[in-house]
């Protein structure tokens, strides 16, 4: 096989392709590079020594000469060393990187190769979607940089570095960027070779230490496939595994050094910053779903880990973030572990019991911990970490029974005045469900009583699973918005209801970190669909 170049010196695109043992996707990844078309000049697939039919997927593209097969003697262990020999084997003025279980989707190298041709950019990036597969379900990647409907201000914008910019410390991936190969061979970049995992932080670290022109765009560019019930998980979804964690910590240590050794202490700062916001809360949150011991090792060396950063890292995190990392560092075993959880659930939340320490001043927990909660006076209304539980009652109608609790105050100078409650249906296939009550006060707590139309929340002839959110509105107008808790007990709260004839199964569960989940299902298919799918859980479980 070999490559070309397009017609008359213009410039064009390698796409460089990782794969080791993905017979069954990698075929795909070169389809959806060659579609590209002519802007594409080369595919260089870099086989990391597979041992299953992955030469075989790839022969069949022999004819193809656009496409450049390099076969590694042995495994690397990891992705950086095929990363970097794609890099090596390249001849186009611009680099993709793709992964053989994901998409180049449609348009991705003309698009990028636009937006970077006329603003002159080093490195050009685009939208990265999180499909999970098999139901489909789509999230954007970092939207808080690429997704304007969630408030996104860079795409459209070009920046020379990201010293004014350090949200772009968010997005850690390779795969959603248009590199000029130049830039990459001038500053040296690679990735770290070998059996190094989460090699896109330190690489990615790394041209960003290089002070690039970046072009942001909002144009999707990149597919990343969510497989959960993979044979072999991808890295990323490893986190089952202490190890998993230990070389995220290991990756970015590898980002701190990158920044320091290039004189960059106050992106060094920030990097520490965005692990307290980020990868904390991530991790924190499904310790529920862990063994004593995994807790315990996870809980030393996320401690030792903090304990390198500067207290100015940690004071510019976010408030629930900063409280986490603070009980973490106070406490050599794991200590308030159930309210470390919910502290790092999306939308944080403060549960009960509120504990005071000495003087009546917030803490997270009763002593020995102590933990001061500085700065939950200061907190305005729409960022406060409000507990919300829910009770679900099943009948013709399936009704929320919310408490909405006190916080150390707060909420009674506030005047809780009613909660407008959101059910989303977490596809998106179904639209949106709104119920506005009053909130009456109660003993410590206000309470709410909406209730939603089985016909609304069942959707003809499929399943669905609803998450829940109140939007807790005051006297003034402000509000705060909480994800809705689940109460204790009502983990298999289930029930058929036949209405005119027709069944309705509703479920009301908890996710590891306690957020309450709607599942509904429409007609006895569906009933039959749920319940064969729990029995097939179990037997999964024995």
């Amino acid at each position: 096989m070999s490559s070309r170049a397009v017609p008359g010196g213009q410039p064009s695109v390698s796409v460089v392709v990782i794969t080791y043992n993905d017979a069954v996707h990698v075929a795909d990844a070169v389809r959806s590079a060659l579609a590209q078309g002519p802007v594409v000049s080369e595919v260089v697939v870099v086989d990391d020594h597979s041992s299953d039919d992955t030469p075989t997927a790839l022969a069949a593209f022999d004819g193809e000469p656009r496409v450049r097969v390099v076969r590694r003697e042995t495994n690397s262990g990891g992705c950086g060393t095929p990363r970097n020999d794609g890099i090596a084997a390249a001849t186009g003025t611009h680099l993709l990187f793709l992964d053989s279980d994901d998409l180049l989707v449609p348009g991705a190298a003309d698009a990028l190769l636009a937006v970077a041709r006329e603003h002159d950019a080093d490195v050009t990036a685009g939208v990265c979607v999180r499909r999970e597969l098999p139901g489909g379900r789509e999230t954007v990647w970092a939207p808080g940089i690429y997704d304007r409907e969630q408030g996104a201000e860079l795409p459209g914008t070009v920046v020379d570095g990201i010293a004014d910019h350090p949200e772009l410390l968010h997005d850690t991936l390779s795969v959603n960027k248009l590199y000029r190969r130049a830039f990459l061979m001038d500053h040296g970049l690679t990735f770290p070779d070998g059996a190094f995992h989460y090699e896109d932080f330190v690489f990615t670290a790394g041209v960003y230490a290089a002070a690039p022109r970046i072009a942001v765009t909002d144009v999707p560019v990149y597919v990343w496939h969510v497989r959960r019930s993979a044979a072999t998980l991808s890295i990323s979804l490893r986190r089952a595994s202490i190890a998993n964690w230990e070389h995220r910590l290991a990756a970015h240590a590898g980002v701190v050094e990158v920044f320091r050794k290039s004189g960059l202490d106050a992106l060094a700062t920030a990097a520490r910053t965005k692990f307290v916001d980020y990868d904390l809360p991530m991790y924190l949150r499904e310790l529920p779903q862990r063994s004593a011991e995994y807790k315990g090792q996870w809980w030393t060396a996320t401690r030792a880990h903090l304990a390198e950063f500067d207290p100015a890292a940690v004071a510019a995190a976010r408030p629930a973030a900063r409280w986490s990392a603070a009980a973490l560092l106070h406490a050599p075993e794991p200590y308030a572990v159930p309210r470390l959880v919910e502290l790092a659930a999306p939308r944080p939340r403060l549960i009960p019991p509120y504990a005071t320490g000495d003087g009546g001043a917030p803490v997270l927990a009763p002593a020995p911990g102590d933990v001061p909660l500085d700065g939950l006076a200061a907190l305005p209304p729409d960022e406060l970490p409000l507990a919300v539980d829910g009770r679900v009652t099943i009948g013709s109608a399936v009704r929320l029974s919310l408490t909405v609790h006190e916080l150390y105050g707060r909420l009674a100078a506030l005047g809780p005045v009613a909660a407008t409650v959101t059910l989303t249906e977490r596809t998106g296939a179904a639209p949106a469900l709104t119920v506005r009550a009053p909130l009456l006060p109660g003993d410590g707590c206000w309470e709410a009583t909406p209730s939603f139309s089985l016909d609304d929340l069942v959707p003809s002839g499929r399943l669905a699973a609803w998450a829940v959110e109140a939007r807790v509105e005051y006297a003034d107008g402000s509000s705060t918005t909480a994800e809705v808790r689940s109460v204790a007990g009502q983990s298999a709260r289930r029930r058929v209801v036949v209405k005119r004839g027709r069944p309705f199964f509703v479920q009301a569960g908890a996710s590891p970190r306690r957020a309450l989940v709607l599942r509904t299902a429409d007609g006895v298919e569906g009933v039959r669909r749920v319940i064969g799918g729990r029995l097939r859980r179990l037997m999964a479980r024995r």
